[in-house]
């Protein structure tokens, strides 16, 4: 099952070609999976939440979220929009301490033709935060995040 997160852009994402800059889209995905996985303070119980609130991003947690890896494919321009983005993400892999994170970034929610801008993955490895050695990913974090293991997302220019 894939998790569904709205991103809106902002007017600084923008670049002079008129588009998302791609240092922007590095920004656009860690704001999708920290909406999606992680819990990050008042917003902790809200129903509104979309994903599994497991990891505790919250200041003084015991754990980070260390980037591993990132792909990303470009396969058309994002111009500015007001609506938000529709993004989805799952979880292609989970390893011992790491997993990896997959992303399809579509047209916003409702507007026809839906299109496909980008694919990406990121690999995370979860470490302590007192040593920053990667820890074991817990029984209740895998079974949170069982819902949304899927196959890895299919880029085409490989």
């Amino acid at each position: 099952m894939r998790l569904h997160v709205a991103v809106p852009l902002r007017w600084s994402d923008i670049d002079a070609y008129a588009h998302v800059n791609n240092a922007a889209m590095l920004h656009l995905l860690e704001e999708i999976r920290i909406e999606a996985f992680w819990v990050t303070g008042e917003d902790a119980d809200s129903p509104e939440r979309v994903g599994p609130r497991v990891l505790d991003g919250r200041p003084g947690s015991d754990t980070l979220a260390l980037i591993a890896r990132q792909e990303i494919e470009y396969l058309h321009p994002i111009p500015f929009q007001r609506a938000p983005l529709d993004a989805e993400v799952w979880i292609s892999r989970m390893g011992g301490a790491s997993l990896e994170l997959n992303y399809e970034i579509h047209t916003p929610a409702g507007v026809e033709p839906r299109a496909l801008y980008t694919r990406a993955a990121t690999t995370l490895v979860l470490a302590n935060a007192n040593d920053s050695k990667p820890r074991r990913i817990t029984p209740a974090e895998k079974a949170a995040w069982a819902p949304y293991v899927e196959d890895p997302v299919r880029f085409t220019r490989r």
